[in-house]
């Protein structure tokens, strides 16, 4: 029986600990109800740089890559279901940027450009530039396989750094949380176990990757030239996580009229 990949490469340990991508001080400070408004504003601002700019990108260029005309009809049909799987990447991207921009006018969170002319804008962090960069150099030199990989381990860190954070204020009375709780509980529903859509979509890349990667793996072990690429993807997946994660106070002075 063949080996699936994507659980082997949850148990594996990486340079950068998963935990700090996963449990890094943002979100131990957003499950606490300890997380400043202007951070959490600061934070959105960065990931609605990766969401509307970077990963229609990121996707568009794996889209390009599918061998939907091949004449072998196994990867034909591969080729389709990846296709449909990449086109429900961008209508969730569509539906997360308006999920950002609702979540900023009701909780009053200044993401920038949301109401025009309003407000002071986010300078972009050196970590966001360096994640929306390494996913360009992904999508556009690497095959789709490794596309996909990256595009999984990303949606996999979300998922657990936000469950953490929902599983703490799941348990938090409406009367404990003032706007950024309240946006907190909103954000990290979304993107959590809890969201029974969230965890189908997730759970859908990584059948897709362990699909590709099939071919890899054995019943005696496997590829180590291929497990070495494919884990080091996965760190520096994990590597871009943790730095995403704003610091304490550094919203401070990050913003232009």
């Amino acid at each position: 029986m063949a080996c699936r990949l994507t659980p082997y490469l949850v148990s594996q340990d990486t340079p950068v600990p998963y935990d700090a991508a996963i449990s890094h001080q943002f979100l131990r400070d957003a499950a606490n109800l300890n997380l400043p408004h202007d951070r959490l504003a600061f934070w959105l601002a960065q990931d609605r740089i990766y969401a509307g700019q970077a990963y229609p990108r990121f996707i568009a260029f794996l889209i390009t890559k599918i061998p939907l005309d091949s004449t072998d009809e196994k990867t034909r049909d591969r080729s389709r279901r990846t296709l449909q799987v990449l086109v429900g990447c961008l209508d969730n991207i569509v539906r997360e940027v308006n999920f950002f921009e609702d979540t900023a006018r009701k909780y009053d969170l200044n993401i920038g450009g949301v109401s025009p002319g309003e407000g002071q804008v986010w300078l972009e962090r050196k970590a966001t530039r360096d994640y929306t960069a390494e996913m360009a150099h992904i999508a556009s030199l690497g095959s789709l396989e490794d596309g996909l990989l990256f595009l999984w381990a990303m949606e996999k860190v979300y998922l657990d750094a936000w469950t953490n954070v929902y599983s703490a204020l799941a348990t938090k009375s409406d009367l404990d949380l003032d706007k950024t709780g309240k946006a907190l509980h909103d954000l990290s529903y979304s993107w959590s176990s809890a969201n029974p859509d969230f965890v189908k979509f997730v759970d859908g890349i990584g059948t897709l990757v362990d699909e590709y990667f099939t071919p890899v793996l054995d019943s005696n072990g496997r590829s180590k030239l291929v497990i070495d690429r494919i884990c080091q993807t996965c760190a520096r997946v994990v590597e871009l996580e943790a730095e995403f994660w704003p610091e304490a106070k550094e919203e401070e002075g990050m913003t232009v009229t």
